[in-house]
């Protein structure tokens, strides 16, 4: 139920929309204050009255409905205290019915393309790259949650001279039954020595060249080689996928927009806005305060620009999107800034409707800066299976007769690895660290996993069947904790909608753990099973909401809610 329309239609200002009012209701910081308060201060000016005089005239006029249990000027707030039981009602049943997997919103007929991940082929799937998978996997769910229709577009670097390079080191150096063996590590220790040698022997960087060349002309050997370490690649990550439960719509990548470039060109040169620069060929953005956007070099190469403009158009075409979101590091700012501008320039109405959502770079504690060329990298499938150990040797301390302690081990490695890139927001550089990853206590996956795990273990003692509700007592859950939980599981879908309008899914996060935290307190504070059957009914529906809502807001996360731990 939606609280705030409900106080936005009560309340009337002169000159004031609905919509105002109701953008202008909060939660009031102190829970003795109520559930929801309409600060009066910004319509004072247009009133020309106090913000106090506005709450205390606001009030005398206000008739409440059965939802709404007072209403309390102070201090120029109009502070409004909910009926707790048929809080408890409305909000338990509108969960219950909901069952215990929320299923999707009706269609809206809209689509959002989601680019996100990204590998490139032949190199490691390191942990740099784990920020961009978890976040466009996680909008990806949560715009199907929403009843968008989400397109996830896997925009898989594969092609470039470095694929040369790795040809050239593959033909002087490579093994095939190490390389069928140990798959992108050995085409990655085949591209470290390539610069390795490429240091003392600079021919090698022209050998690169060369069989680059080769590929873009098809040749059909070259080509044979290197679509099979596209293969080997695309099957490795795969297995990354599956464990942290992405998938994609398309893999059409750069090497996909080949022959759709031509086209792009061809209408930036009829609507004169591609100018020659020092031989090469941009568009001006000096309007705009950005340096030019280089469309060709002076060889007639494309670049990363011309690709992106490609797919922007192919993807306009082909899946006619509401929204198309680049889910891309803020190292790639200008770059998308640029882009964007040159549709725009083109005169594409829909160029306002690509969006660059940029995060920050992740690191180890004490590691150093990611390097390829190095081998400086550290693997996710490492981390992830790391993460999995240390959380099955502490679920076999904690819990030693619990089953399928394997299985339980990887929900929680994975979702620590997972939640730690989700839970704080995505601009801000991530220092990860397995020991806080995967503690139990504090704003952790494994402390959400281990709520939803004790609501079910609850759950299982008192025999809960959600039923028939006409018999409920809704008074039992008129106290502060209970109502604490209820509004809390009230605000799911709004949460979720911002997650989406922001495109920040910590925003899911930090409201599961203050839905995990709240529901702590009840649990403490409530004796769930009692001789007290009206009591114990109404406290198992409660428990059952709160466990329903954790598994699914963990899913937005594409992270899994084990029954037990």
């Amino acid at each position: 139920m939606d609280y705030k329309k409900i106080i936005a239609d009560l309340v009337k200002i002169d000159g004031v929309s609905k919509e105002e009012i109701y953008a202008s209701i909060s939660v009031p910081p102190r829970r003795e204050n109520g559930e929801f308060c309409l600060p009066c201060f910004k319509f004072s000016k247009s009133l020309r009255m106090s913000p106090v005089a506005i709450a205390d005239k606001l009030k005398s006029e206000l008739v409440l409905p059965p939802e709404i249990q007072s209403a309390e000027s102070v201090a120029g707030y109009l502070n409004f205290k909910l009926n707790r039981a048929v809080l408890a009602e409305n909000g338990l049943r509108a969960v219950a019915e909901k069952g215990d997997v929320f299923a999707n919103k009706p269609s809206n007929g809209k689509t959002v393309c989601i680019d996100y991940s990204s590998v490139n082929i032949a190199k490691p799937f390191h942990i740099g790259h784990l920020l961009t998978t978890a976040l466009g996997g996680s909008l990806y769910r949560i715009f199907n949650y929403l009843g968008y229709k989400a397109v996830g577009i896997n925009h898989l670097g594969d092609w470039g001279t470095q694929f040369g390079k790795l040809v050239s080191a593959y033909k002087r150096w490579g093994n095939d039954a190490d390389i069928e063996k140990r798959g992108v590590t050995a085409l990655m220790e085949l591209y470290v020595k390539f610069h390795s040698e490429a240091d003392s022997e600079p021919a090698l960087e022209e050998e690169g060249r060369r069989y680059f060349k080769l590929i873009e002309d098809g040749d059909e050997e070259t080509v044979r080689i290197f679509e099979r370490f596209k293969e080997l690649t695309l099957k490795e990550v795969q297995k990354i996928y599956d464990r942290l439960g992405i998938t994609f719509d398309s893999y059409a990548g750069e090497s996909f927009y080949n022959d759709k470039m031509q086209p792009v060109i061809a209408e930036l040169e009829d609507k004169g806005l591609l100018i020659e620069s020092d031989g090469a060929k941009v568009v001006d953005l000096s309007d705009f305060d950005m340096p030019p956007c280089l469309i060709l070099k002076k060889d007639g190469a494309t670049l990363y620009a011309t690709r992106d403009l490609a797919a922007a158009q192919y993807r306009h075409d082909t899946y006619d999107f509401y929204k198309c979101l680049y889910v891309v590091a803020y190292q790639q700012n200008l770059h998308f800034k640029q882009v964007f501008k040159v549709l725009e320039k083109m005169g594409k109405s829909w160029a306002a409707d690509c969006i660059h959502v940029p995060f920050g770079m992740v690191s180890l504690e004490g590691g150093e800066a990611l390097s390829t060329r190095k081998g400086k990298v550290v693997l996710l499938r490492d981390v992830l299976s790391t993460a999995v150990e240390k959380a099955e040797k502490i679920i076999r301390e904690k819990n030693p007769e619990l089953e399928d302690k394997a299985a339980v081990a990887e929900m929680v490695g994975v979702g620590a690895i997972v939640f730690s890139a989700l839970s704080t927001s995505r601009i801000k550089d991530m220092v990860f660290s397995y020991d806080k990853a995967l503690s139990f206590e504090g704003e952790t996956a494994p402390y959400l996993q281990y709520t939803h795990a004790r609501c079910a273990s609850i759950l299982s003692k008192g025999n809960y069947k959600c039923g028939e509700l006409g018999n409920m007592d809704w008074n039992v859950l008129s106290d502060d904790e209970s109502a604490d939980v209820i509004t809390l599981l009230n605000r799911y879908d709004d949460v979720v909608l911002d997650a989406a309008e922001k495109y920040e899914p910590c925003l899911i996060a930090r409201y599961l753990l203050d839905l995990a935290q709240s529901f702590n307190r009840f649990y403490i504070d409530h004796r769930v099973i009692s001789d007290d059957k009206k009591a114990t009914a109404a406290r198992l529906l409660l428990t059952a909401c709160v466990k329903s809502t954790l598994k699914n807001g963990l899913s937005l996360l594409l992270i899994n809610a084990p029954e037990k731990m």
